[in-house]
């Protein structure tokens, strides 16, 4: 199972902004599941200023075989120039969620 299981982070500027990302990764079989937090604050340096700025928090469970698709497709629909796209394997987890993941995300 190493290594075989992502959850994959980013962030939206808008509610419905993360739902269509979520709902592109999921149709498209790269996610099993996309959580879409409640508007959280992110201050960041942006272009030498300091923003503070209402965002969506999206957590991706998926296989780690679909990231470089999950990349292309948030580079290609994400409003961002830079957006955040963090991967971190998944190393435990319950197998039948692991099992689900797998059937959830085959073509």
């Amino acid at each position: 199972m190493q290594n075989q299981f992502l959850l994959v982070i980013t962030t939206c500027p808008s509610a419905e902004h993360a739902k269509n990302l979520a709902r592109e990764l999921v149709k498209n079989k790269l996610a099993a599941c996309v959580q879409i937090s409640q508007a959280i604050t992110s201050v960041y340096e942006w272009q030498d200023e300091l923003c503070e700025e209402q965002e969506f928090n999206l957590q991706i469970k998926c296989l780690a075989q679909h990231y470089s698709a999950i990349e292309h497709t948030l580079s290609t629909l994400h409003p961002y120039d830079v957006p955040e796209l963090i991967a971190v394997p998944i190393t435990q987890g319950l197998p039948a969620y692991f099992d689900w993941i797998k059937e959830t995300t085959q073509p």
